[in-house]
Parts: C-alpha cells; sequence; structure tokens
C-alpha cells in the first residue's frame, strides 16, 4: 500500500510538472526520489515551520501555510537533482495544484473505503 501511495504521488508530481510552467524533471527517477523527500520534508520540517510561524498563520487565517507549502516544495528542488523550479511563483502554483490532487484522490480513496 505505500509503494502504491510513493507511485501514486511520484505520478501526481509529473502531472504538476506538466501543468505548471517553471516545474520540470528530468527524468522518472529524479521524480520518484522528490515524492520520497517531499514526504520526508512533509513529515518532519512542515509541522516545525507551521508551529514556528503559528502568530503570522493566525493572523492570515491560515493562508501562510500555502507560503509554507510552496517553501517545503522549493526546498525539495534544491534537495533533489533533477528537479528543477524556477522561481517561487512556480513553486507556489505547483504546490497549490499538488496539494489540490492530492486532497481529491484522499477523498476518492476513503469515499472508496467506505463502499468496503
Amino acid at each position: 500500500m505505500i509503494l502504491l501511495r510513493w507511485l501514486l504521488n511520484t505520478l501526481v508530481l509529473i502531472l504538476v510538472a506538466w501543468i505548471t510552467p517553471g516545474i520540470m524533471f528530468s527524468s522518472f527517477w529524479s521524480a520518484l526520489i522528490t515524492s520520497a523527500v517531499l514526504g520526508l520534508i512533509n513529515a518532519l520540517i512542515r509541522p516545525l515551520i507551521i508551529l514556528l510561524t503559528l502568530p503570522i498563520n493566525i493572523l492570515t487565517l491560515g493562508l501562510f501555510t500555502l507560503v509554507i507549502n510552496a517553501l517545503m516544495f522549493w526546498l525539495a528542488s534544491t534537495i533533489v537533482k533533477g528537479f528543477e523550479i524556477e522561481n517561487f511563483t512556480a513553486a507556489f502554483i505547483g504546490a497549490l495544484v499538488y496539494m489540490v490532487i492530492v486532497m481529491l484522490l484522499n477523498f476518492l480513496e476513503s469515499k472508496a473505503a467506505k463502499r468496503r
């Protein structure tokens, strides 16, 4: 199940790179590695950053979380060779598209699990 989720997130990342100008992968392997790195960043670093920026997040009614997501996306591009993001705008749009598609997939998965 974990491998299937990893592959699905990789395919979503490839779709995001195809949709969003300014985001590029050099190969499928770099997309696979980026998916794993992005998962680790979102599990380990993102909660700490959200906690540290809680006052700004409260002030902006949670909209600053979108900026944090873009920064985590951009951080993944600095770690993984073969994953390029041209600028912050591309990272912001890419992270937003990624978030929407993953939320949709999670919704469809939970709906399918309820039918079983």
